[in-house]
């Protein structure tokens, strides 16, 4: 793939890559605790979700529905922005190419199209162009479904290290989840338990055979 002549590509919108979590959430008039914890362990993952729409009315339109902010220990390594499908309705995957070039730069050449993923119900994705230089990537992804598109961008420092915490977070939940589900299960059975000698002490004076 031929390298992308790229502008700033740091920043989406105003939001730095490498940011911590309470200055975000501050830009978008949100609070930490809004953040979700996706993962723990063996690093804190977490994601805050902004919809645009929600600083109120505006005469300029929208095209995004939502962005999603991913941080890996609390430093922002990830931005995903899901347009409206009806914001963009009728528009090609050249006039969005277009319009990202127009502040990111020129977009890499992406012959053929290459593979983004496949989610779970089978809606096939497909990267149809590429704004990166040695330390951040921009993809566009359309998705088959819709068609919809998002754009992805990343911080290349963190992004292996985020994704190889998250594989690894998964595979721990996995191993670990027979012994939640009987501790969840054991302790379920104990607050029954504790119910009824509870009802039992309120109810035994006051019975009458």
């Amino acid at each position: 793939m031929a390298a992308t002549v790229a502008g700033d590509l740091s920043k989406y919108r105003g939001f730095q890559f490498g940011t911590d979590l309470p200055t975000i959430t501050k830009q978008v008039g949100a609070s930490v605790s809004q953040a979700k914890v996706i993962h723990s362990r063996p690093a804190l993952i977490q994601e805050l979700e902004w919809r645009p729409q929600s600083f109120g009315p505006s005469t300029q339109k929208e095209s995004v529905n939502d962005v999603v902010f991913s941080f890996y220990n609390g430093e922002l390594y990830r931005i995903e922005a899901n347009y409206d499908r009806y914001e963009i309705e009728g528009l090609t995957s050249e006039d969005i190419v277009e319009a990202v070039s127009a502040i990111y730069g020129l977009a890499a050449k992406v012959t053929p199209p290459a593979a983004a993923a496949e989610d779970h119900y089978g809606d096939k994705e497909e990267v149809v162009g590429r704004w990166q230089d040695p330390q951040y990537c921009f993809d566009l992804i359309r998705s088959s479904h819709g068609p919809s598109f998002r754009l992805v961008g990343v911080l290349k420092r963190l992004q292996a290290p985020a994704q190889a915490a998250i594989l690894e977070a998964t595979r721990l939940d996995t191993e670990e989840a027979p012994q939640r589900d009987a501790a969840r299960q054991a302790s379920e059975q104990e607050a029954v338990r504790a119910k009824l000698e509870k009802s039992r002490l309120v109810n035994k004076p006051g019975f009458r055979p």
